[in-house]
């Protein structure tokens, strides 16, 4: 052999010597030795990977790492070694927070060609509202009442994120929430469970599709279970402390609903229930969620939320902790390690069954086939589709589409709004007036900043009016997505004078105030529900110089704003609309788009009334008994009543009610009947909504709930009649067993355009 051969060959062994010492083991699973393929049906396939699984690759499928390192660069070293160690031995079954093609496809090139078994990572990100392109937050997109809309949006969203290699997505947030002090109240639904259970719906529709193996899918998750929105004094992680009727008629329903809909994963909650962290506990996970509602996919639980069962003092260490949440039917471990370092000892020690082990990964392992990456890894991981997909045309029109539904005007005096498209003065006053990144609002991790279309750049393309903008008070916070602290500047008043002046000079002054995108959302819980900073003393200089104000709100949460309700003519609820915030904005006050938005959440008066809900219970003394009587449920400094109720929402046009109708159609089965005319000049959309109460029950019922809406758009003049049909499911409610039954007895129903409702009829059911 002569030398240059020699060093050739010498090369060519290093090479091949690298390569094996990559893998964990000599004997690396083909296409020639995998057992599974010879089965067609999923089940089957899962069943005949488990026999060739061992106890640490079985655990391993339930263990998920947060992104670690640059995953086109050098394998990280200490720390972060140990990890990158387990990946390549398939100790590792998800990743959550790794994007973008390149990284994705590392990191599933690690683990499906270095691993024995060649199982690929399911990559989860919270796509919350949309990936880089964002819609508005889940609480404006509600507010539009449009399920098909909200189905669109999430659709979207899911299309973007999968053409960046992501799979699974940490939502929809399906908790229902009446307290506004609760910062995630954004990322929900609202305060009401029949909405909240249709909207869920819609949102697992959207992400999920009729086909989890398209490419343009990603699995969803209902999260977080359960009672993580009634959280005490509104304060995030709180305990949790309510009855078994709240749980069973409120807090329950839109989950059952997204599992009724398919959704393959579900996340628990941090909070506690009945004194059992939710992680850990054996009623939700396996009594209610896996036996009773008997769902297939699989449970992760929220971020360290198995290790913090130590702080709640339920666990007395991590080795206990993993014990208790494997066993109560947490299948996968987020970021707590606890499941990679622990099971296997407890498995050893007969403390966990490894049938306990092999239910959960036989359900991971499930939704990983069903999205179709055994048959293919890389399925996510297209560069091309990644470019051609991300921020396309056809995505910006569905969320602007999106943010123009969910906008909600709430006042309109004068028909100060629409404006007039020219011959006007215009003042647009106030920092989140002339801010691209607060629109974007809270959890929208993939987006960068500064890429939402202002309310000024919204308002500028329209010319024929002479525009000024002032600033007249900060609003600033800092300057990540996790900040812990958010500074607002609640002193400067230095630029009061420059606001005032243009104000003099206009014919209507435009003011956007509210919350920064980031003071809302996790971790984000508020005292005060006002304008934060100094922003109120702002609006009631401006208003001293001209009364012709509209105020657009920017806010992840319903506000107290009752100095505003009295006095400004005109206000709009524009929440954070994302991307294309500003142009939606300014449709809107153009008036190029009717708005048809309605409230999910009752606006208080006062903090002090929060929990504020339409669907109270009555108490014992529910009314004045005589005007000297004290002794009622009542406040001695606010009234009851809310600022502006839930379904609250107005129109450029105007609607009336009329012809309220109930038929007996069978047993169980009852038809209401009513007729809407637009009587307005322009065309336009309503959200009819019927409510029920039940008079009396054997578990107490609330003075109205929802059961049935409609969102219709009519012509001027135009009247339609609607057809409700009333059957068990809207008739009957939960015993606090959690049976679902039927009482005989006098309902009432109510139907209007918000849930202070205009019309009502009483019917008997026998």
């Amino acid at each position: 052999m002569k030398l240059y051969q020699l060093k050739y060959y010498l090369l060519l062994c290093l090479l091949v010597s690298v390569s094996c010492k990559k893998g964990t083991s000599s004997d690396l699973l083909t296409d020639d030795t995998k057992s599974y393929l010879k089965y067609s049906n999923i089940e089957d396939k899962v069943t005949a990977l488990l026999n060739e699984m061992t106890l640490e690759e079985k655990i391993g499928q339930m263990n998920q790492y947060n992104g670690f390192w640059d995953f086109t660069g050098p394998s990280p070293a200490d720390g972060e070694s140990k990890k990158y160690d387990h990946l390549r031995k398939g100790y590792v079954g998800s990743m959550l927070n790794v994007r973008g093609v390149k990284d994705v496809r590392a990191v599933q090139k690690i683990a499906v060609e270095e691993s024995r078994l060649g199982i690929p990572l399911i990559i989860g990100f919270d796509v919350i509202h949309g990936y880089k392109t964002i819609s508005p937050i889940p609480l404006a997109e509600s507010a539009s009442w449009d399920l098909e809309a909200i189905k669109k949006s999430a659709q979207v969203a899911a299309e973007e994120a999968s053409a960046a290699g992501i799979n699974w997505t940490f939502a929809p947030m399906v908790d229902i929430s009446r307290d506004a002090r609760w910062g995630r109240v954004m990322e929900g639904a609202g305060e009401d469970t029949y909405l909240g259970s249709k909207i869920a719906v819609a949102r697992v529709q959207g992400f999920q599709g009729d086909d989890l193996s398209k490419h343009y899918t990603i699995a969803a998750c209902a999260k977080h279970f359960a009672g993580y929105g009634f959280a005490e004094s509104g304060r995030d992680y709180n305990t949790v402390d309510v009855g078994t009727s709240t749980l069973n008629n409120i807090i329950f329903p839109p989950f059952k609903a997204a599992t009724e809909a398919g959704v393959r994963t579900f996340m628990n909650s941090f909070n506690e229930l009945n004194g059992v962290p939710a992680t850990g506990n054996i009623y939700l996970q396996r009594d209610v969620l896996k036996d009773k509602w008997k769902f297939d996919g699989f449970v992760v639980s929220d971020w360290g939320s198995i290790t913090e069962m130590i702080a709640h003092g339920h666990a007395k260490d991590g080795k206990h902790a993993a014990e208790i949440a494997v066993n109560a039917g947490s299948d996968m471990d987020m970021e707590s390690y606890l499941y990679v370092e622990e099971l296997a000892k407890l498995v050893k020690e007969g403390k966990v069954k490894e049938s306990v082990i092999d239910d959960a990964v036989r359900r991971i392992l499930r939704v990983k086939f069903e999205l179709g990456l055994f048959d293919d890894p890389y399925k996510y991981c297209d560069e091309d589709r990644e470019k051609e997909t991300i921020g396309k045309q056809a995505i910006q029109d569905a969320v602007l589409d999106m943010a123009k539904k969910s906008i909600v005007l709430l006042k309109n005096d004068n028909s100060l709004l629409p404006l007039k498209k020219e011959g006007q003065k215009i003042a647009i006053i106030g920092a989140l007036a002339n801010d691209k990144t607060s629109p974007l609002g809270s959890w929208r991790i993939a987006a960068d900043d500064s890429t939402a279309v202002s309310v000024l750049e919204g308002m500028q393309k329209y010319n024929g009016n002479k525009i000024t903008y002032a600033k007249g008070a900060d609003v600033t916070i800092g300057k990540t997505e996790f900040v812990s602290e958010l500074k607002i500047n609640t002193t400067d008043k230095s630029e009061f004078s420059e606001a005032i002046t243009v104000a003099k000079n206009a014919d209507v002054v435009i003011m956007v105030l509210g919350e920064h995108g980031l003071q809302s959302g996790e971790g984000r819980s508020r005292t005060e529900l006002g304008l934060p900073g100094v922003q109120q003393e702002l609006l009631e200089a401006v208003y001293n110089v001209n009364k012709n104000i509209v105020l657009v709100l920017n806010n992840g949460r319903p506000l107290t704003i009752n100095w505003a309700d009295k006095n400004i003519p005109a206000i709009v609820e524009a929440w954070h609309l994302g991307t294309q915030s500003g142009n939606a904005i300014a449709q809107i006050l153009y008036g190029d788009y009717n708005p048809s938005g309605k409230l999910p959440m009752t606006f208080p008066r006062s903090v002090g009334q929060v929990p504020i809900y339409y669907n109270y219970k009555n108490t014992g003394r529910p009314v004045m008994p005589a005007p000297d009587i004290v002794f009622w449920s009542h406040y001695s400094d606010e009234d009851n009543s809310p600022l502006y109720p839930f379904g609250h929402g107005l129109s450029y046009t105007t609607f009336e009610y009329k012809n309220l109708s109930v038929t007996n159609v069978s047993k169980n089965k009852v038809k209401i009947s009513v007729s809407v005319t637009n009587t307005g000049k322009l065309k336009g959309k309503e959200v009819i909504q019927l409510y029920l109460q039940d008079m009396y029950a054997s578990v107490t019922r609330p003075v109205k709930e929802l059961k049935g809406f409609e969102l219709a758009e009519f012509n001027p003049n135009e009247t339609k009649v609607f057809d409700f049909i009333l059957t068990e499911k809207e008739l009957g409610f939960y015993s606090n067993e959690g049976e679902f039954i039927v009482e005989p007895g006098e309902f009432k129903v109510f139907v209007g355009g918000s849930s202070k409702t205009v019309l009502e009829k009483e019917f008997e059911l026998k």
